[in-house]
């Protein structure tokens, strides 16, 4: 065993302060440092556009500054053409959403229950209903509600600030922090530090770049699919739709969800329930047979039931937020594993420092 010297002493004690403020700036600044992470994701998705650029002999950085400047525009027309339609659409829905129009359609969607059903108890549904309505609509739930929503949409306009800033920033000198990051590891663990690097960019990179093309293509497809069963909030729906499709298993079946509870909202019946079932598992099936495979053949790389359990734990963890990041941290630290695994049995030097920690035997 290795003798405790003063040198060592002070090395773990500088070590352990140094994690201390980390996770202290990690913890008061919690909002920037995700916005950072954003930014990271955001150089991984565009870096390989930049490449291109750069590689046909155009300037990196004025490169970078066009597609940044292409993203910007296409967030302004968002924000200009198709926000304002899912705002009516959202609109007229909340002004269906009173406590009578809704005790009205329960009244009705529990009239055709219990006439399939006639165990079921009579007001069952209407008494319930009208109970959650009356606690969602109470007064300090709304100002709850209006408070967070101010939050979120003020974090919205400071991300749009930030993280094209930022990741302006990982595009153009990403090479250069990573090399100075590299010149803190010791020589004998570069080559294996840099491998781990590398194969977590690239692949975290093909992951985020085909999770938002599946998004676009699911939202798309659902839109379509929505509109031609005839549901009147068609884009909305198919855009959330798209967004909840990020989180594997869970996603679809919020899909479902949201259809047909939307349908049954602008219907007050169930006339647009099957139809609507049928649209979203249309989309489904083309998720499955087309989407996936072709976007994910290469990024995939975990079996779908440990998939599962780590996005339930994910879920446990941080509730969607934790259902989101769950497939990224287990992409780091699985390929982090493999690596160091791979070197440790082909490389000496880890075998020497594993030898000379145990010392000679006694």
């Amino acid at each position: 065993m290795r003798n405790i010297t003063l040198e060592r002493v002070v090395k773990f004690i500088l070590g352990a302060a140094a994690v201390a403020v980390a996770l202290l700036i990690l913890y008061n600044y919690s909002t920037l440092v995700i916005f950072l992470i954003l930014a990271m994701i955001l150089s991984y998705i565009l870096d390989p556009f930049a490449n291109r650029l750069q590689s046909a002999g155009l300037n990196r950085t004025f490169g970078i500054t066009l597609i940044l400047a292409t993203v910007i525009l296409i967030l302004v027309f968002i924000s200009t053409s198709v926000i304002p339609i899912i705002a009516n659409q959202m609109a007229e829905l909340t002004a269906q959403l009173s406590i009578e129009n809704i005790r009205q359609i329960a009244v009705k969607v529990e009239n055709q229950l219990t006439t399939k059903f006639e165990f079921l108890p009579d007001g069952f549904l209407e008494e319930n209903i009208t109970a959650v309505m009356n606690e969602l609509f109470n007064v300090n739930q709304i100002s709850t509600i209006v408070s967070d929503a101010l939050s979120i949409f003020t974090n919205i306009f400071s991300a749009v600030l930030v993280v094209p800033f930022a990741a302006f920033f990982f595009l153009k000198d990403g090479s250069k922090i990573r090399r100075d990051l590299l010149q803190l590891v010791p020589n004998k663990y570069f080559e294996t530090t840099l491998t781990v690097i590398d194969k977590i960019e690239q692949r975290l990179g093909l992951y985020f770049r085909s999770v938002l093309f599946q998004s676009f293509l699911v939202a798309l497809s659902s839109w379509t699919t929505l509109s031609i069963a005839g549901l009147d909030n068609s884009m909305s729906v198919g855009i959330a739709v798209g967004l909840a499709n990020t989180i594997p298993y869970f996603g679809p079946i919020l899909g479902y969800f949201l259809s047909i509870i939307v349908s049954i909202i602008e219907t007050g019946n169930f006339s647009l329930v099957a139809a609507c079932i049928l649209a979203i598992f249309v989309v489904q099936m083309l998720d499955n047979i087309v989407f996936q495979p072709m976007l994910f053949s290469r990024s995939a790389d975990m079996h779908p039931v440990a998939i599962l359990f780590i996005i339930l734990i994910g879920a446990e963890t941080a509730g969607i937020i934790g259902m989101l990041v769950a497939i990224p941290i287990a992409t780091v630290v699985k390929i982090t594993i493999t690596q160091v695994s791979w070197s440790f049995n082909n490389y000496q030097v880890f075998r020497r420092d594993i030898t000379q920690s145990s010392g000679p035997p006694g």
